[in-house]
């Protein structure tokens, strides 16, 4: 097991969730309206709302993933863990998405608590987001509307 999906188990900050596979559809809906949201942001020029709606779209699409084998996270870095653990690390998911999320995760906190965002964070978010929610629904053998 990943060491650091272990700490994350043991700090309470991934927990077994059996009510997780009754909620994938939400989250993914929730994913898709967040895009939506982040790309009608992006059209008006709101570059930090649209970098943080766009992560936010991956990160329920990414809880989606994570509910499906179990468990939920209690903190966006374990979220991440898990997404690399559960997903990346047994090749269900690849690399690059694993650094998409982590970098959107980055780009996301920049904007919330230091006010840097830019156009192109915006749209590097919005370009990863509309992938990540396309392989999340085909890992789930869900349709994707994005």
């Amino acid at each position: 097991m990943n060491q650091e999906f272990k700490q994350c188990l043991e700090n309470k900050k991934i927990i077994p969730f059996e009510r997780g596979k009754e909620l994938i559809k939400k989250e993914l809906t929730i994913s898709e309206s967040d895009l939506l949201d982040a790309k009608a942001g992006f059209q008006e020029k709101r570059y930090k709302w649209s970098t943080i709606q766009a992560y936010y779209a991956m990160f329920h699409a990414a809880r989606a993933l994570v509910y499906s084998k179990g468990y939920r996270e209690k903190s966006h870095y374990c979220l991440s863990v898990a997404l690399r653990a559960l997903f990346v690390e047994e090749g269900k998911l690849d690399a690059q998405s694993g650094r998409d999320f982590l970098n959107a995760m980055n780009l996301r906190e920049a904007a919330d608590y230091e006010a840097e965002f830019s156009e192109a964070g915006a749209t590097a978010v919005i370009a990863a987001a509309e992938k990540f929610i396309s392989k999340t629904s085909g890992l789930l053998g869900l349709k994707s509307n994005s």
